[in-house]
């Protein structure tokens, strides 16, 4: 049994026994080595069941004690458990905050802290769900905020669908979706004998096909700086001074092409910068580096940069587009997500990340190639 059907199935007979009173509040669960060895599995399935039965706030998990039952299914204990287990969560964390303070952090460092943890996580869980079997709809692609919400809510814009998501930048995202491995490919690939984003890739990795390409934001992409810029960097060129570290996106990323074709149109080699064999993953791991003093500059989003406390010199307004086959643009359930991105309510949704225009969302265009 594939291992995207059996946590539902391990979570769903520890429901049952909760239901019926097999199990009570405060007993004890199964280990997940006892778990995995009695449902043959891998010990990332059993904690995917014991998550969603923590989510509906069945059980609870903590170092040392185990998982143990907290409740029952009955919709009045769930409404009693919901401010409780709030006010436990606010509690631990008003407790790691003192401890952070007291330990001579800032409000501001803690913030930016959890800010770029929530990131990785929602990463690492996006791609947990990647390398499950092909869930009803799967994206590939550039790291982008706006992405990571809409994957994230997807429920809620059409539901009863499920969506699972792998950051492998733009490149890496069209050879997914060239392979058959994804539904949706998300990218920003800027093109120098053309100046023009995403196309002339889509001609070569498409010859024949006719492509749906439908714009979900236009974002704004430039340099990620120390508050207060301290080294007076305003461009591309100020990367090649003495003493300026970098911090570089990996390479198939759109971040990463748009930056080496600038380079070489300004005719800066790449080995005389300090710190481009220095890749980030995502958008967030370049402002951290910048924020922790790793780096002194990096290639990035403004929203990145905000959500650090950090300066932004804008360079690019780039579009960000998703990439289907036309074929698969008018099948369920992506024909559905297409359509909603057209409307008022997807722009009010996003409305919230800054940097990002939304005002060309859902446009499309066919490509026949």
């Amino acid at each position: 049994m594939d291992e995207a059907v059996l946590y539902k199935r391990i979570a769903d007979s520890f429901r049952k026994q909760i239901f019926d009173g097999v199990l009570k509040p405060g007993d004890r669960l199964p280990s997940i080595r006892e778990l995995t060895q009695s449902w043959n599995c891998t010990p990332g399935t059993v904690q995917r069941a014991y998550r969603k039965l923590a989510q509906d706030g069945l059980v609870i998990s903590r170092a040392g004690q185990g998982t143990r039952v907290v409740g029952s299914l009955s919709r009045q204990h769930l409404e009693q458990q919901v401010p409780l287990r709030r006010a436990a969560m606010v509690h631990q964390a008003e407790a790691f905050l003192l401890e952070m303070l007291t330990a001579g952090y800032t409000l501001e460092e803690v913030e930016r802290a959890f800010i770029l943890a929530m990131d990785r996580w929602r990463a690492l869980d996006l791609e947990a769900q990647s390398e499950q079997p092909p869930a009803s709809l799967r994206f590939s692609g550039s790291h982008d905020v706006a992405v990571i919400w809409v994957v994230g809510h997807i429920s809620e814009i059409i539901p009863g669908v499920d969506a699972s998501a792998n950051f492998t930048g733009s490149l890496g995202g069209l050879i997914a979706l060239a392979e058959g491995d994804a539904d949706l490919a998300g990218c920003h690939l800027w093109d120098e004998e053309t100046q023009t984003y995403n196309e002339p890739y889509l001609r070569k990795l498409f010859p024949g096909r006719t492509m749906r390409i439908t714009r979900l934001a236009d974002r704004r992409l430039g340099l990620i700086l120390a508050n207060g810029n301290p080294l007076g960097i305003r461009a591309v060129n100020d990367l090649a001074r003495l003493g300026v570290r970098m911090i570089n996106r990996q390479q198939g990323s759109g971040t990463r092409v748009w930056l080496d074709a600038e380079l070489h149109r300004l005719g800066i080699h790449a080995d005389s910068l300090t710190g481009y064999a220095d890749e980030a993953a995502t958008h967030s791991e370049v402002a951290c580096a910048v924020a922790e003093n790793r780096a002194d500059v990096g290639m990035g989003l403004e929203s990145a940069a905000n959500s650090f406390g950090l300066d932004f010199i804008p360079l690019v307004n780039e579009p960000y587009e998703l990439v289907c086959t036309e074929e698969r643009a008018l099948s369920e359930p992506l024909m559905r997500l297409l359509t909603w991105l057209g409307t008022p309510a997807a722009q009010a949704a996003m409305a919230g990340l800054k940097g990002y225009d939304l005002s060309h969302c859902g446009e499309y265009r066919t490509l026949v190639l």
